[in-house]
Formats: C-alpha cells, sequence, structure tokens
C-alpha cells in the first residue's frame, strides 16, 4: 500500500504539544500501545509523514506561498494588494499579523513532537533489540525515518523563519513551556549529525522492497548534502545583515561527499532520460518515477482535503475555461534566459490556457504560468475538466539531478576552481536538457563555475520552490531582484536585447496541442499566417502588472526571512520579534 493512503488512516501520537506552539495534541494514545509493536510504530512514524501534507505544509502554503518572489517567478499579482495574505508575502509585504503565517509555523512543529515521540520511544522498544532480524531491521528503518522527517521540519522552520525554538524530546518531559530562540547554528549542527546516524538505519531504494514514497538512504545523505550546504551558506541574522560562518568549508565537505555516496548508487538513483517524463508520465500521472530521480516526494493522501492533499495543478498552471487560479507567473525575463533548444523551458513554463472545447488557445508573455504541475497532464484520473481543488499530487523535496548540482558546486567550492568530476556533473544535468545539440564550453574558473551553476539550478528548478532559497544561501537574493526588475524594464521598454523579439505571436485555432507560428526569438511573423489567432506577446503588462507588483517591498536584511505570527509571539512571552519586523 502507498504511505499517501497510509498517511490518511494515520492520526496516532501520544502527548499533548507545547501551548507557545498552539499546536492541539495529536492524539490520546498511550505510548505503551503505540510502541508495543512493529506495526503500530509504523502507523506512528508514518502519521508522522502527515505533517509534510496539505494546505498548510507542501500542499500549497510552504512551497507556493513562501518560495516566491524570486527571478524565476512571482506569485499573484493584481488586486487586492495589501490583502495581508498570499499576495503580501510573495511580495514582501508582510507583518506579523498576515493570516497565512501562524498555521504552517504549528504544523511543523506538530510534526516535530511526533517526530520526537517516534525517536525517543522506538530504541526503546524491547524489539529495537531482541526481536527477530525482520523486526529489528524495521524499528532501525523507522527510526532513521523520524530522525529524518524532524530534521525536514527545522530545516523548513530555519530557513524561513531563521533563529527558532527547538527541544528534541517530548513535550511532556519539557520543563521550559515558554523556550525563546534556539540559535539555528545549533539545531543545523544536531540535526546534521541525526542525519548521520539516520542514513545506515535507512536501507538504499531498491533494497528497500515494494516501491512507495517512504524515505530511503539516497533522500537522507541528500537532505544531509543540502541542510549542509545552508548551515555553511549566508542567512540573515539578527543583526540585520547577511552573514555566513567563518568555518563553512567543513559544511561544503559534508555535503560533497554525501553528494558523491549518492551518485555511486546509480542503480538507486539516477537522471531520468526525459526531463518531460519525469514530470508528465511519473508526477502528474501519480506514478513512481522508475530512474528514482525523484529521490524524496511528499507523499500526498488524495483525499481531496486540506489537511492531506495538494492544489498543484489547481493553484498554478493552465486554467481550463475559467477553472482554477493560475496563480504563479512565470516571470518573461526567465523565459527567456533559456536556450530555445532547452528541453525544460515547454515543461516548465506553460503559455496557454484550456477552452471548453479542450483546444489549447495562447497566453501573453506577460502572463505565463509555471508548468510542471499543469491539470492537462494529470492522469490516474484524468482531471482536466474538474472543478476540484485538490488532485493528489506529490511535491518533489530533492531530486538526483539536484545532487549532481550541489556536488559540482561544493566541489568548486572545495578546490577553487571546477574539478573534471564536478564538470561532469554539471554537464550531466545540461546533456539532458540539451539532448543532441551542443551544449556549449563549460567553465572551470571558481568564479565562472559557480556562475554557471547559479544559473543552471535557476533553469533545472524553476517552479520547485528552491530558488529563492538557494539565493538567499548565496546573499545573491537583493542582486538578482534588482537585476531583474532592471531586464523587465528593458523588455517592458522593448530596449536591446528584447527589440528583436516578437510583439506578436500566432497559435493554430482549435487545436488540442499549442502550435506556434515563428519564433519566440525572432521578429514577428509576416504576415499573419492563415488559420491562427494573434496574442499580444510583449504587452503592456510586463509595466502595469509584473513591474507594479514584483517584490514590490523587497527590503535586504529583512525580506530574507518571514515574520513570526503576531499569535504565536502573544503565546509566548519568551519569543521576540527580529529581522526589523
Amino acid at each position: 500500500m502507498k504511505i499517501r493512503y497510509i498517511i490518511l488512516l494515520c492520526t496516532i501520537c501520544l502527548a499533548a504539544c507545547k501551548q507557545y506552539l498552539e499546536v492541539p495534541p495529536v492524539s490520546s494514545f498511550d505510548p505503551a500501545i503505540t510502541f508495543s509493536n512493529v506495526v503500530n510504530a509504523r502507523m506512528a512514524v508514518l502519521g508522522t509523514y502527515g505533517a509534510l501534507t496539505g494546505d498548510q505544509g507542501y500542499g500549497i502554503r510552504i512551497n507556493m506561498y513562501y518560495a516566491y518572489d524570486s527571478d524565476e517567478m512571482m506569485g499573484q499579482g493584481g488586486t487586492p494588494f495589501p490583502d495581508n495574505e498570499r499576495r503580501d508575502i510573495a511580495h514582501y509585504n508582510l507583518t506579523p499579523n498576515n493570516s497565512q503565517l501562524a498555521q504552517p509555523f504549528s504544523q511543523l512543529y506538530n510534526g516535530i513532537e511526533r517526530a520526537n515521540l517516534c525517536i525517543y520511544y522506538i530504541p526503546r522498544m524491547a524489539l529495537y533489540t531482541n526481536g527477530t532480524e525482520v523486526e529489528k531491521n524495521e524499528l532501525k528503518r523507522l527510526h532513521g525515518e523520524a530522525l529524518t522527517l524532524r530534521a525536514q521540519f527545522y530545516f523548513e522552520l530555519i530557513r524561513n523563519w531563521g533563529d527558532v525554538p527547538a527541544h528534541f524530546q517530548p513535550a511532556i518531559f519539557e520543563t521550559d513551556q515558554y523556550p525563546g530562540k534556539t540559535d539555528r547554528d545549533s539545531i543545523y549542527d544536531h540535526i546534521l549529525n541525526d542525519l548521520a546516524i539516520a542514513a545506515p538505519l535507512v536501507p538504499w531504494r531498491t533494497a528497500a522492497g515494494p516501491r512507495d514514497e517512504r524515505i530511503t538512504q539516497g533522500a537522507v545523505r541528500a537532505l544531509r548534502a543540502k541542510i549542509a550546504l545552508f548551515r555553511g551558506g549566508y542567512s540573515l541574522r539578527r543583526s540585520k545583515q547577511m552573514e555566513r560562518p567563518a568555518n563553512y568549508k567543513p559544511f561544503y565537505e559534508i555535503a560533497r561527499t554525501e553528494c558523491n555516496e549518492i551518485m555511486q548508487h546509480r542503480g538507486d538513483h539516477s537522471l531520468n532520460t526525459s526531463y518531460l517524463a519525469l514530470f508528465r508520465d511519473n508526477l502528474c500521472a501519480h506514478k513512481l518515477d522508475p530512474t528514482g530521480e525523484i529521490i524524496w516526494e511528499v507523499a500526498m493522501a488524495g483525499s481531496n482535503s486540506a489537511t492531506g492533499d495538494s492544489k498543484m495543478g489547481y493553484y498554478n498552471g493552465p486554467r481550463y475555461g475559467t477553472t482554477g487560479n493560475a496563480a504563479l507567473t512565470i516571470l518573461p525575463t526567465y523565459f527567456y534566459a533559456f536556450d530555445s533548444v532547452d528541453a525544460r523551458r515547454d515543461v516548465t513554463c506553460a503559455p496557454y490556457d484550456i477552452n471548453t472545447a479542450l483546444n489549447k488557445t495562447g497566453r501573453p508573455l506577460q502572463t505565463m504560468v509555471d508548468g510542471k504541475f499543469r491539470r492537462d497532464w494529470i492522469s490516474n484520473p484524468v482531471v482536466v475538466t474538474s472543478a476540484a481543488q485538490y488532485f493528489g499530487l506529490n511535491w518533489p523535496l530533492i531530486r538526483f539531478s539536484d545532487v549532481l548540482l550541489m556536488y559540482a558546486e561544493a566541489d568548486n567550492e572545495l578546490n577553487n576552481g571546477a574539478s573534471a568530476t564536478a564538470i561532469a556533473a554539471f554537464e550531466e544535468v545540461r546533456k539532458r536538457a540539451y539532448g543532441a545539440n551542443p551544449i556549449g564550453t563549460t567553465p572551470t574558473s571558481y568564479t565562472d563555475f559557480f556562475n554557471a551553476i547559479v544559473k543552471e539550478r535557476l533553469l533545472e528548478f524553476g517552479g520547485e520552490g528552491i530558488r529563492k532559497y538557494d539565493l538567499i544561501r548565496w546573499n545573491l537574493l537583493d542582486a538578482k531582484i534588482t537585476a531583474t526588475k532592471a531586464a523587465l524594464t528593458a523588455m517592458s521598454n522593448r530596449t536591446a536585447p528584447y527589440n528583436t523579439y516578437p510583439q506578436t505571436m500566432y497559435f493554430r485555432n482549435n487545436s488540442p496541442d499549442l502550435v506556434w507560428a515563428g519564433s519566440f526569438y525572432k521578429p514577428t511573423v509576416t504576415p499573419a499566417p492563415a488559420g491562427h489567432t494573434s496574442v499580444a506577446w510583449f504587452g503592456t503588462a510586463i509595466n502595469t502588472t509584473i513591474i507594479r507588483y514584483y517584490a514590490i517591498e523587497f527590503k535586504t536584511g529583512k525580506s530574507e526571512l518571514l515574520p513570526i505570527a503576531q499569535s504565536v509571539l502573544d503565546a509566548n512571552p519568551n519569543l521576540k520579534q527580529d529581522y526589523g519586523y
């Protein structure tokens, strides 16, 4: 049975959570019952996975509200703004009273409490040391999964809120019900150590038995690599300055080591040969990627509910008629960051809607939506005409291409330049995108190779909630937003290099497949082709909508983090607001 369906059944865990988090008790089961046998312990851990899902998790808010604006995409523009809601989050117009802050924060702590219970009790089970080999192996795996889940919950809290309260044992054992903030470096170090413990407890993908969405050893190591890069990267501190630790290189060594270990297990994880198939034929088809490129994905319950499902394909992506939000916008500058032969462009960018005859109708450049989670690709079941808001799509947390590029980045940092292995990892990602076309010459100097990685990660992970946080750990968010605003202005004014791009594009009438006449990279086709409809490709909305709202209130030294919700502060007198909020 897939984990998504098990999560739907799991409401197990034991103790009341801390008042200051405003999290309700998740269960009244006695730990002596819950952790009396392997089946119940498994249900407790699978229930912990559930804290990743739903509206307050990676079903919409954490992955589609918090991750924008960046230099790839922007959150919903237009009115009402300000809205004390998602538009204010995207455009950095935040206050502690924003209505979308408290519940994701609390749900992450709910997940931590569930994980803490599993981490505390599972190793204390008699079967953990005295059971059969099958029982011991399963309990060790569950222990490793719980350690990894807790690390993910803390990682998400830190990258959005900075220093946060931390507790690593069940709430029933805590004496301080109103803790202040714990320095993030201390939390990072704790969870990096946890993941080192967890890795050998959890099997590799091919040794884990029937495929499901449970954590395997590749996921543990990939998460450890990612967290290490954040630990060694820049972040906004209480000084209101972007700072990185002086001893950052050992963390890059951790990242390189972990990525290299995964790269040695190509039978478990490799690149899908088709970037399109990864999203259309696997994620959107509710199928597990057979190559293991998606190393860890959040399993949605498919329950059509706010607590266990996801809104990918409804909140974002193309509309069917007037159905769907189409709330995330591909920045015109991002579309033109792709080479014309890069296969990732037409997967990531969806310049169309679907009419009631199921034909695709072209959108202008300035209203283009993201495309990796689009309703017309969703199958098993087909939902293109559905008025539902939940489609059960899983959220990919880490892919193998991320591992390759993290390896290349870490190796470049440690060697002060690109080694042959770093170049090979970088080019493996690029070659898939370009197919039989030349990929260009890979630079080898430290700075040029780093800049190439910065761009390649932009192109590879569009719409996957990664870019904003990458830019923060590189201390590039301010610079990239500023550069993007300047490029958007140049595009709006039709100055070079945007003066030769088409003012008008034409798409074929009454076609289920979107077929454009002419090139996006050349002047408008003349005369207008017969049997086609025109769309104002470069329109005034670049200026009136995108430039008007894009990252409009961003302020470096503040906007790199979210404020803690006022309701959370009110519940805990020892929590203080930082970072200029």
